[in-house]
């Protein structure tokens, strides 16, 4: 077996909710990272992984367990290891030579070994020619091959890829990832290890030996699966649609198990998070699922292609209509139920009385909401207690995040409405 670079023991975070108390992001983390290999980590936004990137990095500090490099525990930032990130955290007056050469400035290199260096890098990348252009004057591909460039300059062993494509355009996605597999396969790249978070299933399998996936609330490892495949690998392959029919089911799992043989919907507590996705989003794909070509159930990789919709976005969509009994999810498939049958088959009125029931019935949250508001007088409340209540559990953007979900969703079922300027809560009609 090949040797460890990072490993994390046990590993637990907490941050500060505003009272002070504290909020775990991670708990009871076990991972090791060996050389040679890719790792993909794939889970819900806020379950924690770009907290554990930053902790494997030595940016941040855990609070519980042991995190070591090369055997040595790490206390600090961790000069074998580089970070690229999301939104390409480039410097906007500086060239992209300069900002290629940053990571080497700060390590106290010499101006011409940095120079050197950073060409090569540039060159490495596809870069060449650029050297002297500002950040603004690049695409978003060429931005995101300038971070990598600079991730790759200081020879790091390992390399952190913190949803690195996510924010390109599917194609020039793709070209890039293909570029970086070509540069790891043809050891060109100095770096020994590469760890992967990412939301784009395909991607994880195109590119990973080995997936893990996250849970939430607070993050951990559920599930880990090796790829055996060789690369390169074709994305239309029967091995790899496989593969990604069988990582859907793993991310859709853990739901409890029904006498009728089928995964039901966790029940939702009064703060737990929900799926941020729209009405419209939701009753497109039920109708998809109804009415087009899957006779009631889909495969989730293949409904997702059918609706133009992100993996992501469509574990978004799919543990919507789980949670509100209009479909239920079973080893990666989708299939409606009867009640979402009839809720295609209603007219607009009678879809937004269903949907009202469900909330009320299945999600706490919305049912404390209305009945709180039942016992005012004016029939109103401020929005505070209620992010309060929800902080108590997550980050503030992520309560935020709720609360416009359930606004949202209350609004369409007429449960509840929502004063946009005096961001007030209160019963439809008064």
């Amino acid at each position: 077996m090949s040797h460890p670079i990072v490993e994390l023991k046990d590993v637990g975070k907490s941050f500060s909710r505003a009272d002070g108390t504290p909020r775990a992001v991670l708990e009871h983390v076990d991972f090791v990272l060996r050389e040679g290999e890719i790792v993909a980590l794939l889970g819900q936004s806020g379950s924690g992984k770009s907290t554990m990137l930053r902790i494997m990095a030595g940016l941040i500090q855990a609070d519980a367990g042991a995190v070591t490099y090369r055997g040595q525990p790490l206390f600090g930032p961790a000069r074998g290891v580089s970070m690229v990130f999301q939104s390409f955290a480039l410097f906007p007056w500086l060239t992209v030579q300069q900002n290629v050469e940053l990571g080497l400035e700060a390590q106290g290199v010499s101006q011409q070994e940095r120079a050197q260096r950073a060409e090569e890098a540039i060159k490495l990348i596809g870069l060449s020619g650029f050297e002297g252009a500002l950040p603004r004057e690049l695409s978003g591909g060429m931005r995101q091959r300038v971070g990598i460039a600079r991730a790759l300059v200081v020879q790091p062993e390992v390399l952190l890829m913190d949803e690195a494509f996510s924010a390109l355009d599917v194609l020039t996605g793709e070209n890039l990832r293909e570029e970086i597999l070509e540069l790891w396969g043809g050891g060109k790249m100095p770096t020994k290890a590469i760890l992967v978070v990412s939301h784009n299933i395909e991607e994880a399998v195109m590119m990973a030996d080995r997936i893990m996936i996250f849970g939430s609330n607070p993050g951990r490892v559920r599930f880990q699966m090796q790829v055996g495949l060789p690369r390169p690998r074709r994305a239309d392959s029967r091995e790899v649609r496989a593969l990604i029919d069988e990582v859907y089911a793993l991310m859709t799992a853990g739901a409890a198990r029904s006498e009728r043989g089928v995964d039901e919907p966790v029940r939702l507590r009064l703060t737990d998070s929900l799926p941020v996705v729209d009405v419209n989003r939701m009753e497109a794909v039920l109708e998809m699922l109804q009415d087009g070509p899957f006779h009631g159930r889909a495969d989730l990789p293949k409904l997702a292609e059918e609706s133009d919709l992100t993996d992501e976005d469509m574990l978004k969509v799919a543990s919507a209509l789980a949670l509100l009994d209009l479909a239920q999810i079973h080893n990666g498939d989708l299939s409606i139920t009867g009640l979402g049958g009839r809720y295609v088959e209603a007219d607009h009125f009678q879809r937004k009385l269903l949907f009202g029931r469900q909330l009320l019935a299945r999600v706490p949250l919305v049912a404390h909401i209305r009945h709180s508001l039942e016992q005012e007088a004016s029939g109103e409340l401020s929005e505070k207690p209620f992010l309060r209540l929800l902080s108590d559990a997550m980050d503030p953007q992520g309560a935020e995040e709720v609360l416009r979900v359930v606004v949202e969703w209350g609004r369409y079922g007429e449960v509840l409405e929502y004063d946009l300027h005096t961001r007030r809560i209160h019963l439809p009609g008064s």
